[in-house]
């Protein structure tokens, strides 16, 4: 903590006029905002989509689902390597380049005629896209001065809680209105504002092009390797039952070798190409490990309700974003309540709250059936909203908000990481629950529903008199009695997911206590 101490120490001397922000700076950072949010919000916009870019492309569903796969591991790559970047480049150039990028990569997306080019496109997308996210955090806290954090961190709280959850509302609305071309179309226009404005206007820092000529190649490779092997287990690992298929076997040794390649070229090289002795600092470190904990709520709670709305449901695209509207409603309406807050209350109580009322949204669901619509879903999604923000925005402050100006761009991009690998952490361990209890349930229910069961034997009667006429009636009325059965072992696996996240939300609340509040006055401000 003693780069914190450092800055604390210079608050005093600070002038008054470092207390305000010249419009022109709050005009920039606002572009920034912006463009974070549509590099975000590409995360999950095509979720709600897939089927209907499936059909588009004569794709399979194992194909279909790289569309996804590919951006989040490209994404998770450069998210890291954006603080040397951010160094060597500038905020401006660095923010410039992966803007233009992310938009001539979106506008490609929405050309592709086959699977390959899309996969291909949408991981140019997300590695260019990346840089956008952690930069806007950087400069949150190196930027303004304290005083003004209040207000500037609910906003990249919002930002970055936000755009995820709302991705399958816009997806369907974008989908049902045109096609799903536009997912990727509606990006070029603001991509090309976003780009321009931010070459017009940031002027936070100058470049340093020195740094390229020591930029880590070896240690590049072996972060990608290990990052993108990582996430590829984690992506494919649910649905090929883990390492009994052969690629995602291969790519866990790609990652374990990885892994001891990369921590020992970060720790031994002169220049790494990321510094993770950021994590020395306490504060730091807790907050990482919160912000991995709510990526799993966060990113989770995204695909288990689509997954529902549209498996038990049935629900189209439109239908799934107008039902998911309501979280992200909630936490727009909460952004500023948490901004006024965060001057007033010990930020460790607003996560433990905010961890707290997450809980109670995942538990309500634990009485989950498939009869459950809008209105038995409004609840928990307003908890999950104002959870989420109320936890969120304080981690952001706890993990940043006492670094030293010089080693913000690299925590940030650390930071981030921690948030999005929770949040693939949290897809292959719902995902593997959804699988082994659907399995688990349906192999208990068909004990109870054999010919000695009055109730089932009644029903299968009803449903065979109703097919009459109409082919192979018992044989039809069989298919319709298993899969009210199947649906029925589905519904109670969401309800084994929701219940272990609710313990889980309830264990990381507790956590709170190892949590040093950070000091009045201290962090980035002090740069100015």
């Amino acid at each position: 903590m003693s780069a914190a101490s450092g800055t604390i120490g210079s608050i005093p001397a600070a002038t008054p006029a470092s207390e305000t922000v010249a419009p022109r700076r709050m005009i920039a950072f606002l572009i920034m905002i912006f463009g974070m949010f549509m590099s975000i919000l590409d995360i999950q916009i095509v979720s709600a989509s897939l089927s209907e870019i499936q059909a588009g492309l004569s794709a399979s569903a194992t194909e279909v689902s790289w569309v996804q796969t590919a951006y989040l591991i490209a994404e998770v790559i450069a998210i890291p390597l954006s603080g040397f970047l951010s160094r060597a480049f500038g905020t401006r150039l660095l923010f410039a380049i992966s803007a233009a990028g992310f938009t001539i990569s979106s506008f490609m997306c929405g050309l592709t005629s086959t699977i390959d080019e899309m996969i291909l496109w949408r991981a140019v997308q997300g590695f260019l896209g990346a840089g956008m996210i952690p930069t806007v955090f950087a400069s949150a806290y190196t930027v303004f001065p304290r005083s003004k954090l209040s207000i500037v961190t609910p906003a990249i709280g919002l930002v970055a809680t936000l755009a995820p959850t709302i991705g399958p509302t816009v997806g369907g609305y974008i989908t049902d209105a045109a096609s799903w071309h536009w997912l990727f179309f509606i990006n070029v226009v603001p991509g090309i504002l976003v780009t321009l404005g931010v070459l017009a206007l940031v002027d936070f820092d100058q470049p340093n092009f020195a740094l390229l000529d020591k930029f880590d190649w070896f240690g590049f490779a072996a972060m990608a390797g290990f990052l993108g092997s990582l996430e590829y287990v984690l992506e494919e690992g649910p649905q090929y039952q883990w390492f009994e298929d052969e690629s995602v076997a291969i790519m866990g040794v790609v990652c374990a070798i990885s892994t001891v390649a990369f921590f020992y070229r970060v720790l031994t090289a002169k220049e790494p190409i990321v510094d993770i002795r950021a994590f020395t600092d306490r504060n730091f470190a807790v907050g990482s490990i919160f912000s991995f904990c709510v990526g799993i709520g966060l990113y989770g709670m995204t695909y288990i309700y689509p997954r529902y709305l549209a498996e038990i449901r049935g629900y189209n695209p439109l239908m799934i974003g107008e039902t998911m509207f309501v979280s992200g409603l909630a936490m727009f309406m909460t952004a500023p309540l948490v901004g006024r807050l965060m001057n007033k209350v010990d930020p460790r109580y607003m996560i433990g709250v905010g961890l707290l009322v997450f809980a109670l949204s995942t538990w309500q669901m634990t009485w989950i059936t498939s009869q459950y619509d809008f209105y038995e879903l409004l609840w928990p999604q307003i908890f999950r909203g104002l959870g989420i923000m109320l936890a969120m925005i304080p981690v952001n402050n706890i993990a940043l908000g006492t670094l030293a100006p010089e080693r913000m761009k690299n925590a940030s991009g650390l930071f981030n990481l921690t948030r999005n690998m929770g949040g693939a952490v949290g897809l292959a361990l719902i995902n593997t629950v959804l699988n082994d209890r659907t399995d688990l349930h349906i192999s208990r229910l068909h004990d109870v529903v054999n010919w000695g069961n009055a109730s089932a034997v009644d029903m299968l009667n009803t449903l065979t008199q109703r097919f009459q006429g109409m082919g192979d009636a018992q044989l039809m009325a069989l298919k319709v009695l298993w899969q009210r059965v199947h649906q029925q072992a589905s519904v109670m696996a969401y309800a084994d997911a929701f219940y272990l996240l609710t313990i889980f939300y309830i264990g990381l609340s507790l956590l709170v206590v190892v949590v040093k509040r950070p000091k009045p006055g201290a962090g980035a401000g002090a740069g100015h």
